[in-house]
């Protein structure tokens, strides 16, 4: 359990730096963001917490958060759509 939850708090790390640098752009992108993450923790916070009350130790919860994140590390990275780009210029 030690290296999964090694590996999440590195994982996460790499998000919020992601997160920090879309919200530092501005626009409405960086709006849906800020939304989007705040959602997305509190559901998390409850399947989590429901997984724990049904009896889930504590690995499941961890894997639970890592697909999560990695999911939202995948989102972030991805290059900007023509849209973007030619906003940006």
């Amino acid at each position: 359990m030690l290296k999964s939850l090694a590996m999440l708090a590195l994982e996460a790390n790499r998000v919020i730096a992601l997160r920090m640098t879309k919200l530092m752009r501005g626009g409405r992108s960086a709006r849906r963001e800020a939304k989007l993450m705040v959602s997305e923790k509190i559901d998390a916070a409850v399947k989590a917490g429901a997984k724990l009350a049904a009896g889930a130790s504590g690995d499941e919860i961890v894997r639970l958060y890592r697909k999560r994140v990695s999911a939202n590390a995948k989102r972030l990275n991805r290059p900007l759509g023509k849209r973007a780009r030619r906003r940006r210029k």
